[in-house]
């Protein structure tokens, strides 16, 4: 079984990538996922969470403030690492141990980890190879201004709190660049999966 790494900044288009790998036939294991239901209501890690951060990073419905949070960790290196010693190693196991059942139920083929944050996390060392997906910068800021209804100020300074895509492109095996539209962008995945992978 090979796997894959999966990664990209905010607004290159990766979520688009594993919708069409996922089409494909292939398992993908999504960190945003898991890093959502080990957060849901109800979750031990929430209590964890609210000792570390206070109330205020919750809703009046129990339930974690999402964007606050990031806010709060984009622009905090102490707070991201706490953060981190709570969520991300969690993230790590579990992802680990979806990797484990898939061999065991004699999957032969490859494997996609989409993790957006995969060097930062240390999740790369879970990973035969990397696909980095990257993107124009201005259109990287408009998709995530679209997206997330916010300023072009705090894409830019969520996009100054990642590793930039040239240090990440300088790890990955190969990079899909989503700069020219759907078809040139599927034409480019079903090359690297020709080259690479087996389902």
């Amino acid at each position: 079984m090979e796997v894959i790494g999966l990664t990209g900044g905010i607004g290159t288009g990766k979520s688009t990538v594993t919708e069409y790998l996922v089409h494909k036939g292939f398992p993908v294991i999504d960190a945003d996922a898991i890093s959502h239901k080990i957060t849901e209501k109800g979750s031990p890690a929430l209590d964890r969470l609210r000792e570390a951060f206070g109330n205020e990073y919750f809703t009046e419905d129990g339930e974690l403030d999402r964007k606050k949070m990031a806010s709060l960790v984009f622009n905090s290196p102490e707070d991201k690492e706490k953060l981190e010693s709570i969520i991300t190693l969690q993230v790590l196991i579990d992802m680990e141990k979806k990797l484990e059942l898939l061999e065991k139920q004699g999957s032969a083929g490859t494997v996609f980890l989409d993790v957006p944050l995969l060097y930062e996390s240390g999740a790369d060392e879970l990973t035969d190879a990397v696909w980095l997906v990257t993107a124009d910068e201005e259109a990287r800021i408009r998709r995530v201004m679209d997206r997330d209804m916010c300023s072009r100020d705090e894409v830019l300074d969520r996009m100054r709190h990642q590793m930039t895509c040239e240090e990440k492109a300088k790890l990955a095996d190969e990079i899909i660049d989503n700069s020219f539209g759907r078809d040139e962008l599927y034409n480019r995945i079903e090359e690297l999966i020709r080259k690479h992978a087996d389902r």
